[in-house]
């Protein structure tokens, strides 16, 4: 099937899991994750109407963007944070590790680092973004799986980290990330979507922008969806098996 295809099966399938859940499907945004993908298989999501793109590694989407020029000829947001980007607009975040070396980069030609886990790292892409007149969105990822290929902020951490954020004017922490352990019954993944939930719950008060769930996955993003999940990750389904590694 084409990519067109699978955007448009995703879609159905995510209103279908909206609709189990009694939520407006407007409440739930795609993400196509195009990590390790070639730069034409972003370009045709792009073009059948897939905005909104995941990669993994800053050196990759970098060269992936110089092909792609035409689609995304700038990487700043918005200045009045206040808004979310228009639905038609370009927007491609990091979700993979960002070490501290590639802060400045990564500050450039991403959107949205949703993968941010410790203070270091944000006082880094702060310094980036304002040198470079924007405000970055970030996402706190939260490690909620005891495996060792996991990343994240401890979530008894996630508190005093927000605390830390709030001088930093040129970031916006806009939700929380986590990556559940991987099984092939998706039910296995609920208890750890209502974690995450529950600390986004109780940390509003403290951070009102802190809205969104970046949480499910092809295998478990129904079950997402209904414990609250404000974006869904979506590769393999999309795209098909991963083309390099």
């Amino acid at each position: 099937m084409s990519i067109a295809s699978n955007l448009e099966r995703i879609k159905n399938e995510i209103a279908d899991a909206c609709a189990r859940a009694h939520r407006d499907p407007g409440s739930v945004t795609l993400m196509a994750v195009s990590k390790m993908h070639p730069a034409e298989s972003v370009r045709e999501a792009y073009e059948a109407g897939q905005h909104l793109f995941g990669e993994n590694r800053v050196q990759e989407w970098q060269s992936k963007r110089a092909e792609l020029t035409d689609l995304f000829p700038f990487s700043g947001t918005s200045s009045d944070t206040t808004q979310s980007p228009s639905p038609s607009a370009q927007d491609v975040h990091l979700i993979g590790p960002l070490q501290n070396n590639k802060t400045a980069k990564a500050a450039e030609i991403f959107n949205a680092i949703d993968t941010l886990d410790n203070f270091k790292t944000a006082e880094r892409l702060n310094a980036a973004a304002l040198a470079l007149n924007k405000t970055l969105r970030i996402l706190i990822e939260v490690k909620l799986s005891p495996e060792d290929t996991k990343h994240g902020l401890a979530p008894d951490d996630l508190h005093t980290l927000l605390r830390a954020l709030q001088p930093l004017t040129h970031l916006q922490p806009r939700g929380l990330m986590t990556v559940p352990p991987f099984d092939l019954n998706p039910e296995t993944a609920r208890p750890t979507f209502q974690h995450l939930r529950r600390l986004r719950d109780d940390h509003l008060t403290l951070c009102p922008t802190l809205t969104e769930l970046s949480m499910g996955m092809s295998n478990d993003f129904a079950v997402a969806i209904e414990e609250g999940s404000t974006t869904v990750r979506i590769g393999t389904a999309i795209f098909g098996k991963r083309t390099y590694a």
